[in-house]
């Protein structure tokens, strides 16, 4: 080749087909056999797991020393709420005895509220107000046992000192 006029052509060296064509199909193999080892460890476990499980039949009773403890799973989950609705209605909508010996009884809730519209809510009886020097001033924002008359703790040294002087 004359180095002014370069040909054009591909080099025939820079890869071998054969070679990354052995390794494409060596690939494909390898994916197809991981596919039926998968599939035969499914098999073997899934077999596994059949054979520990005993077949449960309709009418046979359940071993209580071999369910779960509690809480388990609802098996039954609208039965069970319509269960938990009628207990609740029984309770919120009848009459019952809650202390027999105290005579305190529970009452429907419409039945509750008709009476309370009638006799109307407790409340104190009214009473004159009360007169500024009446009233102490908590000396703590939680109101605790401490209690410090009108004028503050300056106001009672005021006062000792005005009836020294006296």
């Amino acid at each position: 080749m004359a180095a002014n006029k370069p040909e054009r052509h591909h080099e025939e060296t820079d890869i071998n087909a054969w070679a990354v064509g052995k390794a494409a199909i060596a690939l494909g193999l390898g994916c197809i056999a991981v596919l039926f080892l998968v599939l035969g460890f499914f098999k073997y476990f899934q077999a596994r797991e059949q054979a520990l499980q005993t077949p449960a039949r309709a009418g046979i009773h359940v071993d209580a020393s071999r369910l779960p403890p509690e809480p388990r799973l609802q098996t039954s989950e609208t039965l069970d709420l319509e269960e938990m609705r009628a207990a609740e209605d029984r309770v919120l909508n009848g009459y019952a005895w809650v202390d027999g010996s105290k005579g305190v009884v529970r009452i429907p809730i419409a039945r509750a509220v008709d009476l309370l519209a009638q006799r109307g809510l407790p409340s104190r009886p009214e009473t004159a107000p009360q007169s500024a020097s009446d009233a102490s001033v908590p000396a703590e924002s939680g109101l605790g046992p401490k209690m410090i008359q009108p004028g503050g703790p300056l106001g009672e040294k005021r006062e000792l000192a005005a009836d020294e002087r006296r």
